[in-house]
């Protein structure tokens, strides 16, 4: 057990913040980055709901589902569960005039979660928060000046996670997230005729804080039915910035810089900012058969009305109060050991609409996705390799903004291994 650990806790480790540069949207520019999805993806494939838990799959959303992992047979055996997930996505990014694809892959999480006993699992990893990468340029009418900005970084979290079923059919869990990486902008200003541009680069190591906290009611029925209600809270992220800003010119013949300064942040009360990001609250709903069909619900509501990011405030964007509606759900024709393999894959389907609080140009800027995917068992083992899609579109081309269209892959696996046997002497 502690030498598999190990190898889990070298593998994080390994790879450090590889959110960075994990986005090539426009939308990256505002904000802390495009937030990126926290849940795995047999979540994912679900539209994103959060609320199911059984014994064989981390959710990485809820950790009051921890405290169903790995327990299979009363307190004797347990297993250890380690995911992970790669994601490949296309992107069509259409203005009123241009249309223009690109496309990005991504290692989206890395978790581990065990049991260590009936009801009390625990769980690590690591996972990005979001992702900046923009490459946009703004011409004026007359096509003298042009102005072209760049942005690289993105945040990550590593967490731990508890859960625990503290009295028959409730459960509850907790997540403490660290935060952490760096926000990079650089502004390019040009005018036509003129040798020399003038550059404004900022950047922001970030780090911080937040909490989830979950709490589960499943009450079992005849027949194997399942009811189980949700509410988990992501309370409210405190992160501190550390700014720099070099402003300066530079030849665009051969890009050398001819003069270059570093502003002075700490006479502008800059230096050091606050980034809060609200608290955002779930609440979910569903309905199922265990280990047949589950069908699920959930609403999310967050103050981004209260969002804040001094240093790198934006003129055309404002915030109000974001939303996500959700739905889905999976469904196994036949999980019995001896069926054909067909009959023991798990299909997963479901939609989600969010409105994502950003305003744009006095626009609103929502995003609305189809999901669906596969679990293929690997073997007669718990472990399985999870295939999903998704398909969706965000923003809008009215008002000089953009919209995407996209499609997005995704391949995980969820690997199961027995780390304890309690031994019986007869």
């Amino acid at each position: 057990m502690i030498k598999r650990i190990g190898i889990v806790i070298a593998l994080l480790t390994a790879t450090g913040v590889y959110a960075q540069d994990g986005s090539v949207s426009p939308y990256s520019y505002f904000g802390i980055g495009d937030l990126r999805s926290q849940s795995t993806y047999e979540n994912q494939m679900m539209g994103g709901i959060g609320m199911y838990a059984d014994s064989i799959h981390v959710n990485l959303q809820n950790p009051a589902a921890y405290s169903q992992l790995g327990v299979q047979r009363g307190d004797d055996f347990g297993m250890t569960t380690y995911t992970g997930g790669l994601s490949y996505k296309q992107l069509q990014l259409k203005s009123y005039t241009t249309q223009e694809n690109n496309n990005i892959t991504n290692l989206d999480y890395l978790a581990v979660g065990f049991s260590l006993k009936k009801g009390l699992g625990v769980g690590f990893g690591i996972m990005p928060v979001s992702s900046v990468g923009y490459n946009l340029v703004s011409v004026s009418a007359d096509s003298t000046l042009t102005n072209q900005y760049i942005g690289s970084g993105g945040l990550n979290k590593a967490f731990v996670s508890v859960g625990w079923e503290f009295a028959k059919d409730l459960s509850v869990g907790v997540t403490a997230n660290l935060n952490f990486g760096t926000l990079e902008s650089r502004r390019i200003q040009s005018t036509s005729g003129i040798q020399l541009g003038v550059q404004d680069n900022k950047s922001s190591r970030v780090n911080g804080f937040d909490f989830n906290y979950a709490l589960n009611y499943a009450p079992t029925f005849k027949n194997n039915h399942t009811l189980i209600a949700s509410l988990r809270v992501n309370t409210q992220a405190n992160l501190t910035s550390e700014n720099t800003q070099e402003i300066g010119s530079f030849s665009l013949i051969d890009g050398a810089d001819e003069e270059t300064y570093e502003v002075d942040l700490d006479a502008l009360v800059l230096k050091n900012t606050d980034i809060k990001i609200p608290t955002k609250t779930t609440l979910g709903i569903g309905y199922g058969k265990d280990r047949s069909w589950f069908l699920g619900a959930e609403y999310s509501f967050q103050e981004m009305s209260s969002f804040e990011n001094e240093f790198l405030a934006i003129d055309n964007l404002v915030y109000k109060d974001a939303s996500t509606i959700a739905l889905g759900g999976f469904f196994i024709p036949d999980s019995g050991p001896f069926t054909s393999y067909w009959k023991r894959v798990t299909y997963r389907a479901g939609l989600r609409l969010d409105n994502t609080g950003m305003v744009v140009n006095d626009k609103d800027i929502n995003n609305f996705g189809i999901t669906f995917g596969f679990g293929l068992p690997l073997g007669r083992s718990f472990s399985n390799l999870n295939l999903g899609f998704e398909l969706g579109r965000r923003g809008t081309t009215s008002a000089d903004l953009i919209e995407e269209s996209y499609f997005k892959i995704n391949l995980g696996l969820s690997l199961n291994d027995m780390w304890f046997q309690k031994r019986k002497i007869d």
